[in-house]
């Protein structure tokens, strides 16, 4: 996603605790760990500027995770049929050496079309979303199962907000395009 924007970059996976807080809410959740991500590497490179994202699903206020199993995305889904569900895409910027920091959430909203048993197996089959929030490959199959999708920015769905992060990006000196 982030190649779209044309800058050069390297990724690096932080070493962070993701387990959640009792009582957090999911915009909590999802910017509590981007800020969390972002300063794991800022530390190892504080001379860079360091982007750290994560998107938490919730339905009625309760935390869809990975699923990890075709039996967890089966429940997921099936609790999913005929409901909204809110994915929290939050991102944090952040330059040690000059002390920049920003943070935001995205929110798109899923209307998910009444799912039969039949449709939700044929598309595990096909997308294998054990490792997406709420079971859904939004930049896959996923995008069938949905009757439509509120967003000011398409690509939070996917998990990085390019709208909003390229205006950070532009406020962090950086020229786009």
């Amino acid at each position: 996603m982030l190649a779209r924007l044309r800058l050069p970059f390297s990724v690096q996976r932080p070493e962070v605790d993701e387990a959640p807080v009792a009582g957090e809410l999911p915009e909590a959740r999802a910017r509590r760990l981007a800020l969390a991500k972002a300063f794991a590497v800022s530390a190892l490179h504080p001379r860079s500027v360091v982007i750290g994202a994560d998107q938490v699903a919730a339905c009625e206020r309760r935390v869809l995770d990975k699923p990890g199993s075709a039996a967890a995305a089966r429940g997921q889904l099936r609790a999913q049929s005929g409901r909204n569900v809110q994915f929290h895409s939050a991102v944090a910027l952040v330059h040690l050496e000059r002390g920049y920091r920003d943070d935001f959430v995205d929110l798109t909203t899923v209307v998910f079309r009444d799912l039969s048993d039949a449709e939700i197996d044929a598309y595990l089959a096909a997308d294998q979303p054990f490792d997406c929030a709420g079971s859904l490959r939004s930049e896959a199959l996923g995008l069938a199962l949905c009757e439509r999708v509120e967003s000011l920015d398409p690509t939070g769905l996917i998990g990085l907000p390019l709208i909003r992060l390229a205006a950070c990006l532009r406020a962090c000196g950086y020229a786009l395009p």
